[in-house]
């Protein structure tokens, strides 16, 4: 067999050390459109614009997971090193996707489940890339497995528990559509059995629908649901939610109903994710920059309802982003005053009821909000849209707010 690595970031380069190990694979030649690509010794590769057309029909292309199959050549056979990892995979694997909260809501099952004395694998965009820990699972090891629209694009497995978290329109900028979104969501429940569980948002249509397409056991939630939230550390309505999820999905595997206690108290805010990084003069510093869309924004402003927060929000115009959605959600919240940076500041900026300030960069947006911040106060930097305007990743412009705040005097 000959591969061809379509794509070499993370994900790439552990296909590629994965398949030279395997074998019946006789070849693997390296094909992405980025000239500068870092490459492995003695690496055959073909690299820059167009690298893709290049690759041989003989050739099994292994798709990262990013890479749309619209880019590859059509006569080619195409699998994922997803599809690898279910083939492979020894282990029972719980799948996890939705919209927002996959990382938070994986995070929390694998502490419940290690709180229960498991052996367990965090695997996908949120833990090691899947085919990196597939030598080390064995068949009595649990796997919890972050799964995008992008990994379950062509995947031909399903997880035996799959949990559907709220689904909302995104990544349109590289999905065809809404419909080719849900679609692809739709594999973690359609290869299931009788035997596998499918759990899901009960509140949500795409949710409910995916979850339809199961012919195993359905568990809606967070209805039915019930635990004591007072031991979670993080505030919001939506890690309430993701824990009922979690609870959901460990609810057959766990021998200690204490192990849910145990695992969701120790739980703290995933970086970047409504995480609190400063107290400065009785004002409360959060940075929730993984924000890239109006849901996880509504949802950030959503989270403290007895604060005023003031608000850093904006980013880049994808002309996707819902801008008079965002200004009726913060309108109706209790924002003192919206900063706003990047390419859709001026268009929320229209739509605001509330006080607002266009700034032309991030140090000017902080140290705005650290004039009028007053004790008791929540400054929340959420953009609600993407960082490629003026930074080269949301972590970019993650740790550049963590340092301006860290700063502050």
């Amino acid at each position: 067999m000959k591969i061809a690595i379509a794509g070499f970031a993370v994900e790439g380069r552990a296909s590629y050390d994965y398949f030279k190990n395997q074998k019946n694979v006789e070849e693997i030649i390296i094909y992405d459109e980025n000239k500068n690509t870092q490459l492995p010794k003695n690496a055959k590769a073909v690299l820059g614009p167009g690298a893709f057309k290049e690759i041989p029909e003989d050739f099994v292309v292994i798709r990262t997971s990013g890479l749309a199959k619209k880019h590859i050549p059509v006569a080619n056979k195409v699998w994922s090193a997803t599809n690898e990892f279910f083939a492979k995979c020894p282990a029972q694997i719980i799948g996890v996707t939705g919209t927002k909260g996959k990382g938070t809501t994986c995070t929390m099952i694998y502490d419940i489940l290690m709180a229960d004395n498991k052996k367990v694998h965090l695997i996908g965009n949120i833990g090691t890339p899947a085919l990196a820990e597939l030598p080390k699972i064995t068949k009595d090891d649990i796997v919890v497995f972050e799964l995008s629209s992008f990994q379950l694009w062509d995947l031909e497995y399903s997880p035996h528990i799959a949990v559907v978290l709220r689904i909302e329109a995104d990544h349109l900028d590289v999905h065809d559509d809404f419909a080719d979104y849900v679609k692809a969501k739709a594999n973690i429940a359609k290869y299931q059995t009788k035997d596998d569980v499918v759990i899901y948002y009960e509140n949500n249509e795409y949710s409910r629908y995916i979850a339809s397409l199961s012919p195993g056991e359905k568990v809606p939630y967070p209805g039915g649901i019930e635990f004591d939230s007072s031991f979670l550390q993080v505030p919001g309505e939506h890690y309430i939610e993701n824990a009922k999820a979690a609870i959901a999905a460990t609810h057959s595997i766990i021998n200690n109903e204490s192990s849910i206690e145990k695992g969701l108290s120790g739980f703290r805010a995933m970086p970047h994710r409504l995480e609190l990084i400063r107290e400065l003069n009785g004002v409360k510093y959060y940075d929730d920059n993984y924000s890239a869309s109006f849901p996880s924004l509504d949802v950030a402003i959503r989270a403290f309802p007895n604060n005023d927060i003031v608000l850093i929000a904006g980013g880049k115009d994808r002309g996707l982003d819902n801008c008079e959605d965002i200004a009726d959600a913060i309108n109706k919240s209790t924002i003192k005053k919206v900063f706003l940076i990047g390419e859709t500041a001026p268009k929320l900026a229209k739509n605001l009821e509330t006080e607002n300030e266009i700034c032309s960069s991030l140090p000017d947006a902080v140290s705005g909000a650290h004039q009028i911040a007053e004790p008791g106060d929540i400054v929340l930097m959420s953009p609600g849209a993407p960082s490629f305007d003026m930074f080269k990743s949301f972590n970019e412009r993650a740790e550049l707010f963590r340092q301006l705040v860290g700063d502050l005097k």
